[in-house]
């Protein structure tokens, strides 16, 4: 979750009790914009996809395509949302895309040698947490969940400095299980208020369906990523229990 932390500062920023209190339907030129930024936001997938494919072929994802996608997303977001820079940031979220799938391409790769079914299973898991929890905040007339805010940002510290203590003091089964569960609720909830927020931003006047997308991309990533240890782990342990009954039965 180290590459996903630099896009928490200021997806917080400029809310206050009397935007938790706007419970207004959305209006056509938000849902125009969501439109938008889920098409987007699929196509990032997509370009994931290929260069996770990539990275299988030519084994080019590391600390580069990673470092990669920090700077990409960096530029993206520094660069103004105006219509003559629509390609231009569109062509940093393809690339920020890429080199992420890259990067996940050594985890994904391990995990087709363990069991390809995993990988398949953790995808369509991520699709349909991913589609529940935004459909469940696109769907809420009220703008119930923008109070997350604290409690995520409190719960990125801890998770933070979880990791940078076990640098120090090592990583025990019970530290690992919880950065790994409390870092997949954390992006679940993430992917709540993110939506509610785009959805806010938009009412604002707020159109940046590209930086939107973004947002979104890296809570879906972070999803995935978490997803997929989960189920490669709870296989590996129960082929280990299984291999130990076959044992002690001879």
């Amino acid at each position: 979750m180290d590459y996903a932390a630099s896009f928490f500062e200021g997806r917080t920023s400029n809310w206050s009790y009397g935007t938790m209190k706007n419970f207004s339907t959305i209006s056509g030129p938000v849902r125009y914009h969501l439109q938008r930024v889920y098409t987007t936001l699929a196509c990032a997938l997509f370009v994931s996809a290929v260069g996770v494919y990539m990275h299988m072929l030519l084994h080019i994802g590391g600390l580069i395509t990673s470092l990669a996608f920090i700077a990409t997303t960096m530029w993206l977001v520094s660069t103004p949302a105006i219509p003559v820079n629509e390609g231009k940031r569109l062509a940093l979220l393809t690339g920020a895309a890429f080199c992420e799938g890259a990067s996940l391409g050594t985890l994904v790769e391990a995990v087709l040698h363990f069991d390809p079914s995993i990988v398949a299973i953790a995808f369509l898991g991520s699709v349909a947490v991913f589609a529940c929890f935004s459909g469940a905040a696109l769907l809420s007339k009220r703008r119930e969940y923008l109070f997350l805010a604290g409690i995520l940002s409190s719960a990125v510290s801890t998770l933070l400095l979880l990791q940078f203590g076990s640098l120090f003091f090592g990583r025990s089964a019970f530290m690992y299980n919880l950065e790994l569960y409390g870092g997949l609720l954390l992006f679940v909830g993430y992917v709540l208020f993110d939506t509610q927020v785009i959805i806010e931003r938009a009412e604002r006047g707020d159109f940046d369906y590209i930086k939107h997308a973004l947002d979104l991309f890296v809570d879906f990533a972070a999803i995935f990523v978490r997803i997929l240890v989960i189920l490669t782990k709870n296989s590996n342990e129960r082929q280990r229990r299984d291999e130990r009954r076959r044992k002690s039965r001879h």
